[in-house]
């Protein structure tokens, strides 16, 4: 594949987990002539090479704001996406779904060369949880009760029209397992446990058990070497989905030997009632809907990421959760809105 440079790139959902990696892995590389980050609200953060302009996806005038951000552009990198409020799924479909219309229709606009649009694990049919991984063909229709995948399955169609209209515009997929960092931990833990998780409670020793239940394996990796794949797909001729998960694969073993604790089995039943009661009491964000999903979504194979955008995890999945669990305690956080933390680097 040919290498690009002197590129100018635009990235929505800057200011998020994956945004800063990958506006600060934009911001290091020389063939990148420029980067200007679009959020809902402009962060503190002093990036080389890099600029900031406030836009709200959801709103229904965020057209045109976003063709002249993206006029002259070279690529566009679609992050920007909302989790909550779980209770209220039409929200999150207006930024998530319409939102990311929008944006699509801007990049058609504005006859942007490549859109980079970020999908998920989540926007795949259930699947195996051992073997070697799918693949990109696996299809792509999600767990349908859970709000997260819906939209990220519906995204995955409405991009199959758009490459149908847009055939001049080169699209990549990329379906990330679950990613974390230091910094993004304390953001993760609003969004997926709530507020009342003491993050000193998350230190080795203290839990009394992890819960081994049927189906929880799932993949992972460190948020920078997400943003590194991102890089990689602006920069080269690439098309199509790309997997991207580090080994290995995370357990209720590999759980219990982080926080030093046992293991021990819990039926998926139970398991489904507690968190759909805290979920139904507003004691914690995150839906059992997305709970079954988690323990349904397939392992991945990640060959085709690591053969054809040359892309290897500098850190193996274990490191990555380490990494987010010392933030989780340390309240880390950093200077945006969606990162801020107890303290914010």
């Amino acid at each position: 594949m040919s290498v690009k440079t002197g590129l100018r790139v635009v990235v929505t959902g800057a200011t998020g987990n994956v945004g800063t990696s990958v506006m600060r892995a934009l911001a290091g590389d020389s063939r990148i002539a420029s980067v200007l980050g679009l959020a809902r609200r402009v962060p503190d953060l002093d990036i080389s090479r890099t600029s900031w302009a406030a836009v709200d996806l959801a709103r229904e005038d965020a057209g045109e704001r976003l063709v002249r951000h993206l006029e002259g552009a070279d690529a566009v990198i679609h992050l920007a996406w909302r989790f909550q409020p779980t209770h209220s799924p039409a929200t999150t479909w207006q930024t998530n779904v319409l939102g990311s219309l929008r944006l699509f229709d801007a990049v058609a606009a504005a006859q942007v060369p490549a859109l980079v649009h970020a999908s998920s694990v989540g926007a795949y049919t259930p699947g195996p949880k051992t073997g070697p991984g799918v693949d990109e063909s696996w299809p792509t229709h999600g767990w349908p009760e859970a709000a997260y995948c819906r939209e990220k399955s519906y995204l995955e169609r409405a991009l199959d029209a758009f490459e149908l209209r847009q055939s001049s515009t080169r699209v990549v997929r990329m379906r990330p397992a679950f990613m974390f960092k230091e910094t993004s931990a304390s953001e993760q833990r609003r969004i997926f446990a709530g507020k009342f998780l003491p993050g000193p409670l998350i230190r080795p020793g203290l839990l009394p058990f992890v819960p081994d239940i049927e189906g929880l394996r799932f993949q992972a990796l460190h948020t920078d070497d997400a943003a590194q794949a991102y890089l990689s797909a602006v920069l080269l001729d690439a098309r199509g989905a790309f997997n991207l998960a580090a080994e290995p694969v995370v357990d209720a073993r590999t759980l219990g030997d982080l926080l030093k604790a046992k293991v021990v089995r819990v039926p998926r039943q139970a398991a489904h009632a507690v968190v759909s009661a805290a979920w139904g009491l507003r004691a914690v964000p995150a839906s059992p809907q997305l709970f079954d999903a988690l323990l349904r979504m397939p392992v991945m194979s990640t060959a085709r990421a690591r053969e054809e955008l040359d892309w290897e995890p500098r850190h193996s999945a274990k490191a990555a959760l380490e990494e987010f669990l010392r933030g989780v305690r340390k309240g880390s956080g950093e200077r945006t809105a969606p990162l801020v933390g107890h303290r914010a680097h």
